[in-house]
């Protein structure tokens, strides 16, 4: 089975070599592996030192994009340009030992579409602890996700998600809600986090907002709902409180007109009327920078990279009939079949479609250097 591990890395230089040299030691006697490191505009030497890896390792494939694009847009880079039976997302930190991916990938041959990591206890600092939870809450509400399952980024995915996910072009992607999109077919594995050696979290207040911001505009309406609907509130509460006046008024000729009562009610219905004006905008931006062609990253090197003009196109005898099975070649191989594991999330049953029943085989989409533009 081949293996791809998608590593997006920021200011990690002084951490993937031994990354890499761990994953090498525990997965190359087991599966066919193949490391993606995603450089996002690094301001330190990890472009350097990917290039190095690649030197070294002709299974180490690097890509090196043009500036800073986000951690999640650095994902899609490596997942455009993945090509195993099974994709595990890992962050360049090392807290995630290496030797715990077996137990993601092993857990995806019992029948599950992507496998989440759930930590027995976190060794991250109390904001970002502080964030997840927080993250953990909004998702409920925005995507809808299942009950009991964390967002965690040590996830392993199969072939059958990450062709879909890949389809996404928008320059705002958010890998969980892409995930959720297409599968409730989701494993939990327990797994050991360790304390972070080297260097820091580059989790940062501005990039939690940022997130949220991208939950609630690029994968929900909810917000637009949730206008809509304090806008009904307040003007009912403006109704009543017309009515309650005029009572008053009448009852007490002699009763003052307040200037409290007015500024507040304008305060109030501007407050509103912003806010609703606000999301809108929010919205009508995206959409403009994806019309506009924002692209969602570009690749400025590649290296160890399948150049385009290699690249074999997919025969018509690769897709599959209609209801034929469409579990990925990594879930048919398993003799477990469709079972579920001990703590997992109980399945939703995916449609199969004929369209959605393309089998990629060895190609992959190495040849994407920009996209969304």
């Amino acid at each position: 089975m081949k293996l791809s591990i998608v590593v997006p890395v920021y200011c990690g230089g002084a951490t993937v070599p031994e990354l890499v040299r761990r994953l090498g030691e525990e997965l190359r006697a087991r599966y066919d592996l193949e490391i993606v490191l995603v450089d996002d505009g690094s301001p330190d030497d990890s472009a350097e030192v990917c290039r190095g890896l690649a030197a070294a390792y002709p299974w180490v494939k690097v890509l090196c994009l043009s500036r800073n694009f986000s951690e999640h847009n650095a994902v899609m880079a490596g997942l455009n340009h993945a090509t195993g039976d099974a994709v595990v997302i890992m962050d360049d930190d090392l807290q995630n030992p290496p030797s715990e991916v077996i137990k993601l990938v092993e857990a995806l041959r019992e029948g599950h579409d992507v496998v989440y990591s759930r930590y027995e206890k976190k060794q991250h600092n109390w904001f970002r602890n502080l964030g997840s939870v927080l993250n953990d809450r909004v998702a409920n509400v925005m995507l809808k996700k299942p009950k009991g399952l964390y967002l965690c980024s040590f996830k392993a995915i199969n072939r059958f998600v990450v062709d879909r996910v890949v389809t996404f072009d928008g320059p705002f992607p958010y890998i969980d809600g892409l995930v959720l999109r297409v599968t409730r077919r989701i494993g939990v594995v327990t797994v050991v986090h360790e304390e972070r050696q080297v260097g820091r979290s580059g989790y940062t207040l501005r990039k939690l907002i940022a997130l949220w911001v991208n939950m609630f505009t690029s994968f929900s309406i909810l917000p637009l709902r949730f206008a809509s609907l304090l806008g009904l509130i307040v003007a009912a509460v403006g109704m009543l409180l017309a009515v309650g006046f005029a009572i008053e008024r009448a009852r007490n000729p002699q009763l003052p007109v307040g200037w409290a009562s007015i500024g507040v009610s304008m305060m109030v219905l501007a407050g509103v009327q912003l806010f609703a004006l606000g999301m809108l905008g929010e919205y009508l931006g995206r959409m403009f920078l994806k019309v506009g062609g924002e692209p969602q990253f570009i690749v400025r090197e590649a290296l160890n990279v399948t150049p385009a003009s290699e690249l074999t196109a997919v025969e018509p005898t690769n897709v599959a009939p209609l209801h034929a099975d469409s579990r990925s070649p990594l879930q048919r191989d398993s003799s477990h079949g469709d079972s579920v594991s001990n703590g997992s999330i109980h399945d939703v049953p995916a449609d199969t479609d004929a369209r959605d029943s393309v089998v990629r085989d060895s190609v992959a989409p190495s040849a994407v250097v920009a996209k969304g533009a």
